[in-house]
């Protein structure tokens, strides 16, 4: 059976058990599926935030990240991968990123879901503006964010 590989990049809101679902339907060689959901804050640092604004680089996003989902389809035994990424106004409570993967097995479907979210992080060409009550900035990448990716550098 092929290896279903699902990436989109949409303004809509996404519902996770649906997405789960068509990963799994008719599937028997599944057993274990780890999902990473990314959900706006409301607090960031003591501040309030109002909402970020998701931008991205149409056609090259989808391809980036096709590029690294294929990279995790070749070094773990997976089944099968989603990733769902908004952009737009995304308020807190709102979902932002999806990461399933699929695998007989736990540990590569925990490791797969790690590296494509390390790669989300700090790779994939989307800009982040927080609004609050001070205005609008734009989030600069992270030293925590850039050493979790950094791992999965083959030497």
């Amino acid at each position: 059976m092929a290896e279903p590989v699902t990436i989109r990049i949409q303004e809509a809101d996404f519902d996770v058990a649906r997405e789960s679902a068509l990963l799994t339907r008719g599937r028997t060689d599944i057993g274990a599926v780890v999902s990473f959901l990314g959900i706006c804050r409301g607090t960031e640092g003591g501040g309030e935030i109002a909402a970020l604004k998701l931008e991205h680089y149409p056609g090259m996003a989808e391809a980036e990240i096709e590029r690294h989902a294929r990279d995790a389809m070749a070094r773990w035994p997976l089944q099968g991968l989603t990733v769902i990424h908004r952009f737009g106004r995304i308020e807190p409570g709102q979902n932002i990123v999806l990461v399933l993967t699929a695998s007989q097995h736990r540990q590569a479907a925990f490791e797969a879901a790690e590296f494509l979210m390390d790669f989300l992080k700090t790779a994939a060409p989307f800009w982040k503006q927080e609004e609050s009550a001070k205005g609008a900035n734009w989030i600069e990448a992270r030293a925590h964010d850039d050493a979790a990716a950094a791992r999965w550098t083959k030497p």
